[in-house]
């Protein structure tokens, strides 16, 4: 019987308000509301600047009869699921496609990204 515990990585599986899409590389998310920048003087560490960031979800996916590229520009208030090989489902509701989709006809692959307000993972 095959062990797959130590699997981390190689796969993904990605879908748009429960519509699947093939992914050919690059997913990721990220969690974070915020980001801190250390503000320093000339006399030390002062603090840090703290300022509000958009979770995201994002991946390249490929192009595919019964896909239309530009219903990706009308896509706001879609939930978004990516699966990823290590067992981890990353989850965002309300997201909106940030990305101008541009097609690569060479490989037909093109990258989206989605971002909101709150991104979960299963963790």
């Amino acid at each position: 019987m095959s062990d797959t515990s130590r699997r981390i990585a190689g796969s993904a599986w990605l879908t748009i308000d429960g519509l699947g899409f093939a992914v050919t590389g690059e997913p990721g998310y990220r969690l974070s509301t915020v980001t801190r920048e250390t503000m320093v003087s000339m006399s030390g560490v002062d603090g840090y600047r703290e300022a509000p960031v958009a979770p995201y979800i994002k991946a390249q996916l490929r192009d595919m009869p019964g896909i239309s590229i530009a219903d990706f520009e009308g896509m706001t208030n879609v939930t978004v699921e990516l699966q990823l090989n290590n067992g981890k489902t990353i989850t965002g509701v309300g997201m909106w496609c940030t990305s101008a989709v541009e097609v690569g006809s060479g490989d037909a692959a093109f990258s989206v990204q989605f971002e909101g307000d709150y991104v979960e993972s299963d963790e």
